[in-house]
């Protein structure tokens, strides 16, 4: 289509978008009907030739929105970057359906169709409560409670009950009632991922798909195989472990079965029992129970030695509970859960309360807190704020002396809390900011330095007197080991967890020989990232045993105890070895449903032995930076150890990203800044939508789909067809010849420059430098070529290069759009996706500069000629000078740098560092003029760096003068060479318009009617760029 029928369509409809969306489908529809994604291992070893991507299987609980297209896009790209350079691809893709979410959504629905009807009629003051969000209080001593706003609310409305998010989702009303069963969702949203996936043009063999769970009796083989590896090796146990838990679900609450929380674990304490002596008041009514102890949980059990109060608010809510051992615990109802989760009480998950009372309640202990302001800053100021106040320290009988030393921290003395107090001016407990500052000074020093001075431990360091003071008290039955999750953690049920001493399996990660080969697998592998390879490090560091097993869900049982499932992270560690085979196991049906050669019972079979020799392991696994501290590192720990004398098969890269955001906003159903893949490809085509998730950005910050980038891709890319199309078919009215002018050689270099900046940033997985430089950059280059040459037209070869090149250099971002012009326009026989990466020349870089010199030349000339032809300021009571005219310019180039200046260029030539030279010359005229040179050299080459340019300044105006007087508009210009010596000695007329000239920083007269006027063409001497 023109581009005046485009223009002509413009913005009444969508012609443009609407041109991509049919070159998008009649492309797909080619490669469906050639099989170009379907690869299989060849006959013979090739093995250096082939590349092998995955991308963690998306969980099918929905439908693929922009943030899985964004992950996505990084392993398409490079698929289809290794596809077009010739090696055998494999792309796969799997779905995820193990674990509790579609479970939970399942049974939330059932519950609300139960409740009310179907369709279901919602109260319209039914409100849906999200869990409360623990403020985060950094460096905080967890021991101490601090009162804080809560920020639970209230949700009214649509998209908060199950049937209204899969309404938001577009599935018919009449449609719903079907996903109340789990294995509806399994049937559903698998076939509609492989359709937007379809569509967004990736190049997937869709033979290998498959999803997880027993309904794929061959990945559930699968699985029953790893696992027996794993226990026969010994890396999966049986023990008690404490986890975080979900009580509705009854069972371990992992990071994919959490609504929030994702990465909270148990966080253990030491348990004080603080004996009350005097049962008084409402107390009075547990006389004759049992022993009643005030429970109060601390992270420093060494500091009990200071102890001298605890501390207990009257406002929130306490309970007496019945403890083993006929003994009474109080405390609030939240910890006697967690507590009757571990073992610490008659029944599980079922703790008996006495009596109720009142206390502080706190989200993050048991509301009971022991109090040392000797070494807590927090209890010093609480205390100093009751001694200031005679009544309260007469009612509660606070004494001078309840401030203990028990450690001398170096710095901070005997009494760290009193010095830092005095130090930091705190004037009382609520001086929250400075406290929290205290804190951070004192707590870790006195761990790490701190030595005993009270008790049998006194002269031991702090850090190894901890433990054993601990385990005194456990032993005297003073304490016990509690715990709770770090944070708050609400599972997809809706459930508030806990921490449960749990009876189950568990994956051994940690275990030190382990750790150690895992480690090594990471130095071996690219990361492609620094902070990608920290993160990892980071992980494997504090990584220990992982509960692998789960009483609920969907999944595949233990082949050894079946009545417990595979949990979801655990399931899906060595997987991308299984796509290997699936093709031959499941004959192209994602379910495993179709008649196969191979029976699930047999699945080493021979047959498949090639297939799994030629692609494992995969070269690239991408996926967002949140999966490093759970999937990413599984996945390594487990092919380590399924693979521990098969180094050959372990991970070759991984590529983490961050985060996307939609038009600078966070991705929000809730707020309607949301897309799905299906929308945004219908918005904007595939190719444009592509172009601005290349856009987006490659680091691991989170990167930003931008709407404009999207839709000023739709624009670029058809008039670019257009203008093709108009080239194409001018082509008996260009030039046709070897590209020799200075023009054509320019051009021609950057079409080698973008060949060559475009592999790399390919290479390195730098999508948006790709896209820079073989998109942008070279479409800027031709635009200036084609001004260049001006009313001539340019070179026909040239421009079929160029055309040529573009397409190949845009294949992996827009694929779609590269194969119609391949196809169609150029007329090329085969596929544009596998035509071979470009061939290109050697880039010459000072040709580059060369050519950047003259352009700004042209500019500063223009700016001299603006400046020239500027009307002079009106003196008062007179007219306005007429307007003048540029007519004419003269231009003086000299043939070298000298005095001082080559003096430098000499030096940096040979020696980078300068000798001495006062500082205020140095800053005012070296500095800038080696700046300037040096950052030549780094484009241009050492020969920058001599006194005499690497090219002929005068010849290249000289061959250029027709297009600087069209760029100018002027009627002549005049080019004088002068040799250094002449500068030095020119007339007063030429000195005035020479001496601030030097190599490739001209000077010029500009010429108006009836006068002469001389502007510089540079302000800074020796500025080529």
């Amino acid at each position: 289509m023109s581009e005046s029928a485009l223009n002509q369509a413009e913005p009444q409809n969508h012609t443009r978008r609407d041109l991509l969306l049919q070159i998008q489908h009649d492309a797909q529809a080619k490669w469906e009907s050639s099989k170009v994604f379907e690869s299989d291992a060849p006959d013979s070893d090739s093995a250096n030739n082939k590349f092998f991507g995955t991308f963690p299987y998306p969980y099918m609980n929905g439908v693929l929105h922009l943030g899985h297209a964004f992950s996505m896009s990084k392993l398409e790209f490079a698929a289809a970057y290794h596809r077009l350079c010739g090696k055998n691809v494999l792309f796969p893709q799997g779905f995820h359906c193990t674990g509790m979410p579609i479970k939970a959504c399942a049974d939330k629905l059932a519950r609300e169709l139960s409740t009310y009807g179907n369709p279901p009629q919602f109260p319209k003051d039914a409100a849906v409560t999200v869990a409360d969000e623990q403020e985060d209080v950094g460096g905080a001593d967890p021991t101490k409670f601090v009162a804080k706003k809560s920020k639970a609310a209230a949700k009214k409305g649509v998209g908060n009950t199950q049937w209204d998010i899969l309404l938001m989702s577009g599935i018919p009303a009449e449609q719903i009632p079907k996903f109340a069963d789990p294995a509806h969702w399994l049937r559903y949203f698998p076939p509609l991922a492989m359709r937007d996936l379809t569509a967004m043009g990736c190049g997937i063999d869709w033979r290998r798909s498959f999803i997880t769970t027993d309904v794929n009796p061959y990945y559930d083989s699968f699985v029953q195989w790893q696992f027996e590896v794993l226990r026969k090796k010994g890396k999966i146990v049986k023990d008690k472990r404490y986890a975080v838990y979900s009580p509705l679900d009854g069972q371990p609450c992992a990071d994919h079965d959490r609504a929030s929380g994702e990465g909270v674990g148990p966080q253990e304490y030491t348990l004080i029992k603080m004996r009350a002596l005097e049962l008084k008041g409402k107390l009075a009514a547990l006389q004759g129970q049992g022993p009643v102890y005030l429970m109060a949980a601390t992270l420093r059990p060494e500091t009990m030695y200071g102890q001298t109060n605890c501390w207990a608010l009257p406002d929130g809510d306490y309970g007496a509970f019945q403890g083993l051992g006929g003994e009474v615990y109080v405390m609030t109802d939240r910890s006697a859960l967690n507590l009757s989760y571990q073992d610490r009480m008659p029944e599980t998950g079922r703790p008996h309360k006495l009596l109720e009372l009142k206390g502080f309640d706190l989200l993050g202990g048991t509301g009971i807190v022991t109090s040392v302001p000797s070494d807590a800053p927090d209890d010093y100021a609480a205390l100093m704020d009751l001694v200031n106040k005679p009544k309260l320290r007469e009612k509660y009988a606070i004494h001078d002396d309840w401030v203990i030393p028990i450690i001398d921290i170096p710095g901070f003395g005997t009494t760290a809390a009193v010095k830092v107090c005095l130090d930091l001016k705190i004037q009382s407990q609520n001086d929250t900011k400075k406290l929290a500052e205290a804190k951070q000074l004192v707590y870790l020093k006195g761990f790490t330095d701190g030595i005993m001075i009270a008790g049998q431990y006194a002269g031991k360091k702090v850090s190894e007197a901890k433990s054993q003071i601990r385990n005194e008290l456990i032993s005297s039955g003073e304490a016990m080991i509690y715990s709770e999750p770090e944070k708050p953690v609400t599972s997809r049920s809706g459930d508030d967890c806990v921490v449960a001493l749990t009876d189950q399996w568990y994956m051994t990660y940690g275990e030190e020989e382990w750790r150690e080969a895992t480690q090594t697998c990471l130095q071996r592998m690219e990361v492609y990232d620094d902070t990608t390879r920290h993160q990892f490090t980071h992980t494997l560091g504090w990584l220990n045993q992982w509960a692998c097993s789960r009483s609920f869900g969907l999944g595949t049982r233990l082949p050894w105890d079946p009545v417990y499932l595979v949990e979801s992270l655990s399931d899906s560690t060595i997987y991308m070895a299984y796509y290997t085979v699936a093709h031959i196991l499941q004959q192209g049906n994602m379910y495993g449903e179709a008649e196969s050669p191979v029976k699930p019972e047999h699945l080493t079979h021979e047959t498949m032995r090639r297939e799994f020799e030629f692609w494992y392991p995969f070269d690239l696994r991408v996926s967002g930076k949140d999966l490093i501290q759970n999937h990413l590192t599984f996945c390594l720990y487990n092919h380590t150890a399924i693979w521990a004398q098969q180094e050959q098969y372990w991970p070759r890269s991984m590529r983490c990203n961050g985060h996307l955001l939609l038009n600078a906003e966070k991705m929000s159903k809730s707020t309607g800044n949301f897309k799905t893949l299906q929308q945004a490809i219908a918005e904007y085509s595939s190719d444009a939508m592509r172009i601005a998730l290349a856009d987006a950005g490659d680091a691991l910050d989170d990167a930003n789909f931008e709407h404009t980038t999207a839709n000023g891709a739709i624009l670029r890319l058809t008039k670019e067809l257009a203008w093709i199309e108009e080239t194409l078919s001018a082509g008996q009215t260009l030039r046709d010849e070897p590209p020799t002018s200075f023009i054509d050689r320019v051009f021609d270099n950057e079409i080698n420059i973008a060949v060559h900046r475009t592999r790399d940033a390919y290479d390195k997985m730098l999508f948006r430098e790709a896209l820079k430089h073989g998109w942008y950059d070279l479409l800027n280059a031709r635009d200036m070529y084609r001004f260049a040459c001006g009313p001539d037209g340019g070179n026909q070869r040239l421009l079929l290069r160029f055309i040529e090149v573009s397409t190949l250099l845009l294949v992996p971002i827009c694929p779609h759009t590269s194969e119609h012009i391949w196809s169609s326009l150029l007329q090329k026989p085969g596929l544009a996706i596998k035509a071979g990466w470009p061939a290109s020349g050697a880039p010459n870089y000072v040709l580059q500069q060369v050519s950047k010199y003259l352009d700004d030349t042209i500019v500063h000339l223009r700016k001299g000629i603006s400046k020239a032809e500027a009307p002079s300021k009106a003196k008062k009571g007179n007219s306005p000078a007429p307007p003048k005219k540029v007519t004419a310019v003269d231009v003086y180039v000299v043939d070298r740098f000298g005095g001082w200046h080559a003096k430098l260029l000499g030096i940096l030539n040979e020696d980078p560092e300068l000798g001495s030279m006062d500082q205020k010359t140095l800053k005012q005229t070296v500095l800038p003029f080696a700046k300037f040179r040096m950052e030549t050299a780094t484009r241009g080459g050492a020969a920058t760096l001599k006194d005499r340019l690497p090219f002929d300044e005068l010849a290249l105006l000289q061959e250029n003068h027709e297009f600087v007087l069209r760029a100018l508009q002027v009627g002549v210009i005049n080019i004088h060479a002068i040799t250094f010596e002449e500068q030095q000695g020119a007339t007063a007329q030429i000195a005035a318009c020479s001496a601030a000239c030097s190599p490739a920083d001209p000077g010029f007269w500009t010429c108006t009617a009836g006068e002469v006027v001389h502007v510089p063409a540079f302000a800074d001497a020796g500025c080529l760029g």
